[in-house]
């Protein structure tokens, strides 16, 4: 509308408005090119509608400014300040944005008309950037957000690291003793006892493999080492190998190059919590269905069992049997978790996140 607006204005002024529904046209290039070539498409709008600015000025041609050029530059303005860093460089555009802006206003009118552009485009602005403000400052708190969750999620593995490896640590030491203290007298009884300490050797290391990567990984990396989509197949795999039978499907196009490393982290986190409480709470279970796929722009993780006459679970986040932690890393990432019982005589734990939490907007 804005456009149509501006050729019907460059058609009955003619001069250089002409050139006033091409500096329009770029302005949509470039807001249709925003996330690839933001900050480029924006200096190229600037220096357009300047120098048709200029051009107009010296040749003492008046018209009326691009209402569609304004438009997609006060939308840049809000944009360039939610993403662009550092800070200095969207401030920087941003008041490059309104010199361009008042330029156009007082260089194409008649000074009665350009003092009215005027203010309208800096009350414009103004709005775009108390929005661009406003929603950079939320991004930031959002991310802040999410780095404490890495950092108490690496306190958790390390306490982790600690309480399993070193289990299987001190049990290793023990049955090695004792393997020494009867070979002398009982050979055959060796036998076990190094079995024994095979298995727990190996057990250590693939836990060890597994949360020294997370805990080895940077603040800042892009993609952090912790659990992956071949993780969450193992953890149903061990539970099944020692508690009742689960069945886990993972839908189609799902994988660690489509969701967020911290996403993954909290499923892997979210399933182990579940499957630790159907043990705990309902360990004569006949089935356990679990089942990660795509759902309402995200992706929904959900486990089921059936719930027993005994099981203590209650339908609220508050019953003290570890969900409430899960409960926030997941409403810390933008999603939400349930956890009750269904109509259907089974208990269900529902895990939703967004696809792109962080995914670009203006």
């Amino acid at each position: 509308m804005l456009l149509l607006a501006d050729i019907a204005m460059a058609i009955s002024l003619g001069g250089a408005q002409a050139a006033v529904p091409l500096c329009g046209l770029i302005g949509i290039g470039a807001y249709l090119l925003r996330g690839r070539f933001r900050v480029q498409g924006m200096v190229l709008l600037m220096a357009m509608s300047g120098g048709v600015s200029l051009f107009t000025a010296v040749f003492h041609w008046t018209g009326s400014p691009g209402f569609a050029e304004a438009g997609v530059l006060l939308l840049l303005t809000v944009g360039v300040l939610r993403w662009v860093t550092p800070l200095r460089v969207a401030v920087s555009l941003s008041l490059l944005s309104m010199v361009t802006l008042e330029l156009s206003a007082g260089l194409r009118n008649s000074a009665p008309a350009a003092v009215g552009f005027g203010f309208l485009f800096f009350v414009a602005w103004a709005t775009a950037v108390g929005i661009g403000s406003y929603l950079r400052y939320q991004h930031e708190r959002r991310q802040e957000t999410v780095n404490a969750v890495r950092r108490a999620e690496r306190l958790e593995l390390a306490r982790e690291l600690h309480d399993l490896v070193a289990h299987h640590i001190t049990g290793i030491v023990v049955q090695a003793q004792a393997a020494r203290t009867v070979a002398a007298g009982s050979p055959e009884a060796v036998v076990p006892s190094l079995e024994a300490i095979a298995n727990a050797g190996a057990e250590a290391l693939a836990s060890m493999r597994r949360l020294v990567g997370v805990l080895r990984a940077d603040d800042d990396a892009s993609r952090t080492a912790g659990a992956t989509i071949a993780d969450l197949r193992v953890l149903v795999e061990r539970f099944s190998a020692g508690g009742p039978p689960v069945t886990f499907d993972i839908g189609q196009g799902l994988t660690e190059s489509t969701l967020a490393p911290e996403v993954v982290t909290t499923l892997h986190r979210v399933l182990q919590e579940s499957l630790t409480n159907v043990r705990r709470h309902a360990p004569g279970t006949g089935w356990v269905e679990a089942d990660l796929r795509p759902a309402d722009q995200g992706v929904l993780l959900r486990i089921r069992n059936r719930r027993s006459s005994s099981d203590p679970r209650v339908s609220k986040l508050g019953g003290g049997f570890g969900l409430v932690g899960m409960a926030e890393r997941v409403n810390a990432l933008g999603g939400t978790l349930v956890a009750g019982p269904t109509s259907e005589g089974a208990w269900e734990v529902r895990a939703w996140f967004p696809l792109e939490y962080e995914a670009a907007g203006l």
